[in-house]
């Protein structure tokens, strides 16, 4: 057995992680997101025109013992798609850091590269997609295809206590998983009593950020209720 934050992880697990990330990364289910992803690697925006774009389906990181998991959308088409880490790299990223950073999920506050250093503390972050789409608007038959990774990632991560599902969409794909039993309302900050919780929580993607539908303290409040729930869990 390894540690990972003075706890034992399973190494059987770490590496079935691993080869997730790999098959992940190696993905062609989805043309029209790889043709997409590619071009934009190739026509670059103008202020990373020095940049290598990652280019390719975005694996997800973070801590193997998580008991806080967080699920995206997909990656950002200048963010993750040229970083190759997940919310590293634009505007969503630095709003979600900041939070999980003050709340104590996160090493530091501002994540620009996949070797920045940031470290996830008792944290993963994974998506309901893992290509960028075009307008953030992924086909429902390309959710079909990113499904069985996910569903994956959720039989390893077995400490996982908390679920933040960031967006409709991410809320969506994970209880269609877990084919959670009822209806379920998405709303912000509303805590699902499912096993393990669930928090739905609004994307940090600017057209919610910069209109004040999400604030850096609403969205704070939503990593200090998970911070609290894992405690009365434990």
């Amino acid at each position: 057995m390894n540690e990972v934050h003075g706890l034992p992880i399973d190494v059987k697990v770490t590496a079935a992680l691993a080869k997730i990330q790999r098959e992940v990364i190696a993905c062609q289910a989805c043309p029209r997101l790889r043709d997409h992803c590619q071009k934009v690697a190739q026509i670059k925006r103008r202020a990373y025109l020095d940049w290598d774009y990652w280019g390719k389906p975005v694996p997800s990181f973070g801590d193997p013992n998580a008991r806080l998991l967080l699920i995206g959308l997909a990656p950002g088409a200048h963010g993750a798609n040229r970083t190759g880490q997940m919310f590293t790299g634009d505007a969503s990223g630095d709003f979600l850091f900041r939070a999980m950073h003050q709340a104590g999920f996160a090493s530091q506050a501002q994540c620009r590269t996949r070797e920045d250093g940031l470290q996830l503390q008792d944290a993963y972050i994974t998506g309901a997609g893992r290509c960028a789409p075009p307008d953030n608007k992924p086909h429902p038959t390309e959710l079909a295809n990113c499904r069985p990774f996910l569903e994956l990632e959720l039989k390893l991560l077995k400490k996982v206590e908390v679920v933040i599902a960031l967006g409709r969409i991410a809320f969506e794909a994970y209880l269609s998983i877990v084919k959670a039993p009822g209806k379920f309302k998405f709303e912000h900050g509303r805590v699902h009593h499912l096993q393990p919780l669930v928090i739905s929580s609004y994307h940090p993607s600017q057209q919610n950020t910069q209109t004040g539908r999400l604030t850096q303290q609403m969205f704070l409040d939503v990593f200090y209720e998970a911070s609290s729930l894992m405690r009365h869990s434990s």
